[in-house]
């Protein structure tokens, strides 16, 4: 699934980034590498931005950034 469709609160795997090249290349230069661990924090329904939390910091997302990014 999508990181855009999980609970908040909740800890996922990332398993694959899909989307552009060059936007993928910076969220993995962020730290969002296969493997990883992440969860929610804090999302605004219909709304930008999500706030993930991630190697222990917490990263602001847009929901298109956060539609490339597969966890399980």
């Amino acid at each position: 699934m999508k990181l855009l469709e999980t609970t908040h609160n909740e800890w996922y795997v990332i398993e694959r980034l899909e989307g552009p090249d060059e936007d993928c290349r910076r969220l993995l230069d962020l730290g969002f590498t296969p493997g990883e661990e992440v969860t929610v924090v804090q999302a605004v329904p219909f709304g930008d931005p999500m706030i993930v939390l991630l190697r222990g910091t917490r990263l602001a997302l847009r929901r298109r950034e956060a539609s490339w990014i597969w966890v399980h």
